[in-house]
């Protein structure tokens, strides 16, 4: 996402006064940036072994995105973002950047991020893996970082509320003694990378703005083994733990409906 930093409220571009809802023309684009994005960011996935330079995943994703016809990576050059992908490991949460002399290792937790505009519209998801093969302690934050997401988009309808979303994703991630990453939210998403509403990764059923059929919002659960309290690094953009636990991140861009939602960030 570039995430949302909610401890300054919302951090969005173009902050608009009304949550939108698309019209069938938006969404048929949206739709569109977000199949690249899902297609772009599997074969990233793929990519990730121990031994991997993270730059790689730099440049395979400029590659990779700018071989469709009016697509660009969303992130690079946003506020100054030097990227065109987030590769966050291990403790980093979010906003990870891929550098030339930073290689995987066996067993880390790589976060990869990815937001794509196309044709003016935008598509945004992220997925965690590990290089090589995964400890204990990993696989069940990545397992529970991802049935959270899952369980977040069960509740997405018409009617339905950002706090309903954000209650599901807590529940789920605390009863499995884990903790969300709280500086950082989800959002909406279209003609901006960032809109309304906000969507934190936790909350109150009940509350919140009310999800309408036709919008197009990024839910996007980070979890941390520990406390789940970040610091900014030197680089004036990754977010780590700062008790130096693991972090996971899973997102996608979804479609409300009027009986449920459609995963738009899906590579099949």
């Amino acid at each position: 996402m570039l995430a949302c930093r909610s401890l300054l409220g919302v951090d969005f571009v173009n902050r608009a006064s009304l949550i939108e809802v698309k019209s069938a023309r938006e969404i048929a684009k949206i739709r569109e940036a977000c199949r690249i994005t899902a297609v772009v960011l599997k074969d990233l996935a793929a990519l990730v072994r121990p031994g991997l330079v993270t730059d790689v995943l730099n440049e395979e994703a400029k590659k990779r995105i700018e071989a469709y016809a009016g697509a660009r990576a969303a992130f690079y050059g946003y506020r100054g973002f030097p990227a065109h992908v987030c590769v966050s490991v291990n403790a980093e949460v979010v906003h990870g950047i891929p550098r030339k002399n930073k290689v995987l290792r066996e067993g880390d937790v790589v976060s990869l991020d990815l937001g794509v505009e196309c044709n003016g519209y935008y598509g945004d998801a992220a997925v965690s893996v590990t290089a090589g093969k995964a400890g204990a302690a990993a696989s069940r934050l990545l397992a529970v970082t991802s049935e959270a997401l899952a369980k977040a988009m069960s509740t997405v309808k018409a009617g339905a509320t950002v706090g309903d979303l954000g209650a599901a994703i807590q529940g789920h991630v605390e009863s499995h003694g884990m903790n969300v990453v709280r500086e950082f939210v989800g959002h909406g998403i279209g003609r901006n990378l960032h809109e309304d509403p906000a969507i934190p990764n936790w909350g109150t059923p009940g509350k919140g703005a009310r999800l309408v059929a036709g919008m197009t919002i990024a839910i996007e659960p980070m979890v941390a083994l520990g406390a789940g309290q970040i610091s900014i690094g030197s680089d004036g953009w990754t977010a780590k733990t700062k008790d130096g636990s693991p972090s996971a991140h899973f997102e996608h861009t979804v479609l409300v409906l009027n009986d449920g939602y459609e995963v738009l960030t899906r590579a099949n």
